[in-house]
């Protein structure tokens, strides 16, 4: 289950940073779907942020292919941790300013930044054991 957790988490880190790094003024725009105004709404453009945003995303990307490439559980647990800070301080800012939002991207907000926020901590939890003993690093 980890190894798809990092795997899930790679991949919206991939499409969010090469879409910020490479195409700034798309992204502000256009984030998270043509019609969708999540970035734009909430203040003027500024290729700098955007950028930078790209640039820590591509950075989580990094840290996730390497978790699922190489799943021990320290490797899953650094890069849990690494998303759970950045997660949780971006789900709660949302959470606390979803007021100038339309009520279907309040719900996609908090869906979307709610599920990686839950697969961050997944990542955190205690392996299993197996009946053998063993532990079971999925």
């Amino acid at each position: 289950m980890k190894r798809w957790a990092v795997l899930i988490l790679a991949v919206s880190a991939a499409v969010v940073g090469v879409w910020a790094a490479a195409f700034p003024v798309s992204f502000y725009t256009d984030f998270p779907a043509p019609g969708r105004h999540w970035v734009s709404t909430l203040g003027p453009y500024s290729e700098h942020l955007v950028r930078d945003v790209g640039a820590l995303y591509l950075a989580l990307l990094v840290l996730s292919v390497w978790a699922w490439r190489r799943p021990t559980p320290d490797a899953m647990r650094v890069t849990g941790g690494a998303w759970l800070i950045f997660n949780s301080i971006h789900f709660l800012w949302h959470m606390l300013h979803l007021e100038m939002f339309p009520t279907i991207d309040k719900i996609g907000n908090a869906v979307a930044l709610g599920g990686v926020l839950a697969l961050s901590i997944m990542l955190l939890l205690p392996d299993r054991v197996t009946p053998r003993g063993g532990r079971d690093h999925q």
